[in-house]
Formats: C-alpha cells, sequence, structure tokens
C-alpha cells in the first residue's frame, strides 16, 4: 500500500464535497436556528451563610444548630420548598405576570413560535371557570418559579447559594433577594413555632421574634436592603445580597456561532473520510492494482472522450504486441457500464488512425448492441453512432451455419470489420459454447491484429466464461464510483476457474475531482 499524499486526502475532500457541504451547512443551521430560538437569560446570585449561632445571645438561637455539610444540602432543599416558593410568587405577583411574558426579551422567532402557543394556552384558559383559571395560573407560576431557581452548597463550607434566572436582568435580581427573604422567613416562623410551645405567645422571646418577621415580612420586595437588615436575625444568615448583572449568562452568540463553524468544518471533513471508508466502489487506479492486482491499462474520462480512446488503443495495441496478443474480450461487471461504445470506439481509432486491422464481433446475443454504440466526436461535441450498420445478421448466423463469416461481417472500411450478433430465439450459453464458435475463432484470428469481443455483464450472464477460452485475453470495464470492489471480485473469479488469461482493467467514467488549479500545485 502506498503512502497517502496530500492529493490523496485533497481527492477524497473533493470527491465528498456535497457531504461536507451537507453536513456543514446542517450544523451552522441548526446552531443559528437554536440561537434565534434562545432568549437571553440573565442569573444573580444570593450568598447564604447557616450559623445557628450568635454573637449577641437570644434563646431562640440556642436550641438550633447546623453543624455539617449535610445541614446543608437540607436547607438547600428547603429554598425549593412550597412554603418558601409559594410567599415569593405571592410577594412577586408572579401568577399575574403576562403569560407572554418571553416575548418582550426574545427574537422574531422565537416571538412567532410564542404567539403561536399562547393561542393555544389562551384557547384552554377560556374554557375555564375563574376559580380554575386562576389556579392554573398560580401552578405555572411557582412551577415557573421553581424552574428558576437553582440551590448549591459551596463545598466544604456552611454556605449555599440562590440562583435566580430571568430573562429581565432587574428581575433576575430581584427574584433572587426574594427568595432568599422568603427562605429566612421561612426559617425564623419554623424557630417561632418551637418558641410558642416552649415558652407560649407572650414570651419575649416570640414577640421580639415575630416583630422580625412582620420586619422581613415587608422587605419582600426585592429592592437591595441595608446589610444588617439583610443578614436578620435568622439562623441562616444572607452575607451577600443579588445584584443586577451585567451580562447575560452563557456564552455569547458570536462565540458559539464561531465554535460552532470550526466543529462544523471538522465534522464535516470527518463525515466525508467516513463515507469514503464505507464507499467500497473504485474511485482510482491504485484501488484496481491494490485490491484486484490487475493491470491499469488505462481510462476513460466523463469530458475528452476522444482523447481518452485514443490513449487508451494506443496503450492497449502496444501491450498486445509485447504479450503476442490478438484478440481481446472485453466484459463488464455491472450492466450499462459503456462497454459496447468503448470497444466500438477503440475499433474505429486502432483501425483508422492507428492503420491495424481490427475486427470489432458483438457476442452479446441477449441484447445486441454493438451498432448502437455511440461515438463522441471531440470538436462537435455531438454524439451519434459509431457505425451506421443493422444487425439483421451476424454471429448467430455463422455458428448455426446460416452464413458464413465473409457474408455476415460488415466492412466499415479498409481496417475495420464489424460482425455484429444477429437474431436468434436459442439459448446464448449453447450456442457460444459449441464446436462451430471455436472453430470461427481459430480461422479468424490469423486475419486481423487485433479482435476485440463484446459480451453480457459478468455479474448476471456465464457467456463470458464460455467464450474467454477463445480469445486471448480479457479486459474488465469498471465504472469509478459505481463498481463495487466486491462485486468484480467475484465476478472475476469465474474467468480465473477458467483459467482466462485477464489482461488487465479500464477505468471508465473517471474524473479528476481537484481542480486543475489545485491538482497542479500540491
Amino acid at each position: 500500500m502506498e503512502d497517502l499524499t496530500l492529493r490523496d486526502y485533497l481527492r477524497v475532500v473533493f470527491r465528498q464535497k456535497w457531504i461536507i457541504l451537507l453536513c456543514f451547512f446542517t450544523v451552522m443551521t441548526t446552531v443559528t436556528i437554536g440561537l434565534m430560538l434562545k432568549t437571553r437569560v440573565y442569573k444573580s446570585q444570593v450568598k447564604l451563610l447557616i450559623s445557628g449561632q450568635k454573637e449577641v445571645a437570644a434563646p431562640y438561637y440556642t436550641d438550633i444548630g447546623y453543624q455539617n455539610m449535610q445541614a446543608t444540602l437540607t436547607q438547600s432543599e428547603i429554598v425549593r420548598s412550597n412554603p418558601v416558593m409559594e410567599r415569593a410568587v405571592r410577594a412577586l405577583g408572579l401568577s399575574q405576570r403576562p403569560l407572554d411574558y418571553e416575548i418582550r426579551f426574545c427574537g422574531p422567532l422565537k416571538a412567532g413560535l410564542l404567539e403561536w402557543q399562547m393561542r393555544n394556552v389562551n384557547a384552554q384558559l377560556a374554557a375555564m371557570d375563574p376559580k380554575e383559571k386562576q389556579a392554573m395560573l398560580y401552578r405555572r407560576a411557582l412551577e415557573g418559579l421553581k424552574g428558576s431557581i437553582k440551590v448549591e452548597p459551596v463545598r466544604d463550607t456552611n454556605i449555599f447559594t440562590i440562583t435566580a434566572s430571568d430573562y429581565n436582568p432587574i428581575g433576575a435580581a430581584i427574584i433572587a433577594n426574594v427568595v432568599s427573604r422568603s427562605y429566612l422567613i421561612f426559617d425564623l416562623e419554623q424557630q417561632l413555632a418551637e418558641l410558642q410551645i416552649k415558652y407560649g405567645e407572650k414570651h419575649l422571646a416570640v414577640l421580639q421574634l415575630r416583630d422580625n418577621i412582620d420586619r422581613m415580612t415587608q422587605g419582600l420586595n426585592g429592592q437591595p436592603l441595608p446589610d444588617i437588615e439583610a443578614i436578620g436575625p435568622a439562623s441562616v444568615k444572607i452575607i451577600e445580597q443579588a445584584s443586577v448583572p451585567m451580562s447575560p449568562s452563557g456564552i455569547s452568540k458570536k462565540l458559539t456561532l464561531m465554535l460552532a463553524f470550526f466543529m462544523a468544518i471538522f465534522l464535516s471533513i470527518m463525515l466525508a473520510f467516513a463515507f469514503e471508508y464505507l464507499d467500497q466502489t473504485f474511485k482510482n487506479p491504485m484501488d484496481i492494482e491494490n485490491f484486484l492486482n490487475l493491470p491499469f491499462l488505462g481510462s476513460i474520462m466523463t469530458g475528452a472522450k476522444a482523447d481518452s480512446y485514443r490513449n487508451l488503443s494506443d496503450q492497449v495495441y502496444l501491450l498486445m504486441k509485447d504479450k503476442g496478443l490478438k484478440s481481446l474480450l472485453m466484459a463488464s461487471t455491472l450492466a450499462d457500464e459503456s462497454t459496447p461504445e468503448i470497444i466500438a470506439n477503440l475499433g474505429r481509432y486502432m483501425a483508422e488512425r492507428a492503420d491495424h486491422k481490427v475486427l470489432v464481433i458483438d457476442a452479446d446475443l441477449r441484447k445486441p448492441v454493438i451498432h448502437l454504440a455511440l461515438n463522441m466526436r471531440n470538436k462537435a461535441g455531438l454524439e451519434h453512432t459509431v457505425f451506421d450498420i443493422t444487425n439483421k445478421k451476424g454471429l448467430v448466423d455463422v455458428i448455426e451455419g446460416k452464413l458464413t463469416f465473409d457474408k455476415a461481417a460488415q466492412v466499415m472500411g479498409a481496417n475495420l470489420t464489424v460482425l455484429t450478433a444477429g437474431e436468434t430465439a436459442l439459448n446464448p450459453v449453447v450456442l457460444l459454447d459449441s464446436h462451430a464458435t471455436s472453430k470461427l475463432f481459430e480461422s479468424i484470428t490469423p486475419k486481423y491484429d487485433v479482435i476485440l469481443v463484446n459480451c453480457p455483464n459478468l455479474k448476471d450472464y456465464k457467456d463470458a466464461a464460455v467464450i474467454s477460452p477463445y480469445l486471448d485475453g480479457v479486459i474488465i470495464v469498471i465504472n469509478e464510483s459505481r463498481t463495487r470492489r466486491q462485486v468484480v471480485k467475484s465476478a472475476i473469479a469465474t474467468l480465473q476457474r477458467k483459467k482466462a488469461n485477464i489482461f488487465g482493467a479500464v477505468l471508465n467514467n473517471r474524473s479528476f475531482v481537484i481542480p486543475k488549479m489545485i491538482y497542479e500545485r500540491v
């Protein structure tokens, strides 16, 4: 296996360019739409310290102590409990907030989607009675608030944070402050309940605690408080109030697009190489030599076919002369691989331009096509049939003894003779695998410099295996990026069992995917 070069990598990239473009476009479009549907979210945070002691002793602090992380985690869960959240919902008036609150902050695409959703929600609300509607709005507000609150303990400390998210930066700070203070009030209410049971309603500690709860309740508007008031007398201390965030959370849209751009390129190229690896077709001459261990005779370009036929005819004739061969069978592995067209054009080029005496035989008795083969004229750029002949008489008539070879063959010029297939209802394999066929090739081989024979494809029919012993060699025609390696290997195995001399392979419909300007510089 040859070492891969830069051209090999570029060949994969250009061959799979549509996969690369599709993948790149898909990734970038998906990310762009995702960003358009994403509304900027601001986050604000409150830090709280769990401490059951106070510098100035008060009887309602001595009964409650929090010593470890487990207690911190417990308090973190209490923050998201219904009593705390419901108090915050009422204080913030979230149940009266418009259902399309996000629309004023999102982009046009998301706004259109939200408007469609709101029409469905409003239709549902319209069908409810007032109490049911109010209850539903309250539940939506409560669940929405819980979803916007995140509580996290700070490792190895008795500190935890309450983070609130909102589309409005000021709203995020207000929600964080209200939730944290609601939590402090809940903590004080738990202590109040314990003290009432222990000391009664009129105890000084109970009265003092009620005053503190009332004062904290008045501060549930979310506005910043003096630090001494924000800290409060509860066993949980607010050590840092929420402030208005200056920028939205998460990665900026520009950075996201930049990362998506490079990621799209990377994924596209990786996908291209994956498709190339999974593609088991022949893509270049090296595949023929490495996988089939056959000589590469030449290729037929998709564009400049005239030049390709001329070069291939010269190459094939030189190799035939060097090896002392006269007759060749050309067979494709699959149907519709332009083998008749190749044979017809090679025969014409060898006869007219190389001045060789050439015989072209159509041994495809199932679907005769040599007389219909097309020729591409390089200057005019127009396709027309190579041979202006009919298929009324041909090889079948000679094998069956109805006509002699000289009467069945059609002379196309001084050096070119064509023997079409003819018409028959008999089994082609029986006709070809006959003594008459063998004698025919023995008699005509000395008369010509080159004999080119067309037959049905190797995959579907055994005709090539039957006729190959009468000929000096076999050329396999392979379509680039269409013929699979395993199919070719399986097809030629039959010929190899018949001891056929596989002369080499021709790569048809070959294309150079790398642009000429780049190809010449790498």
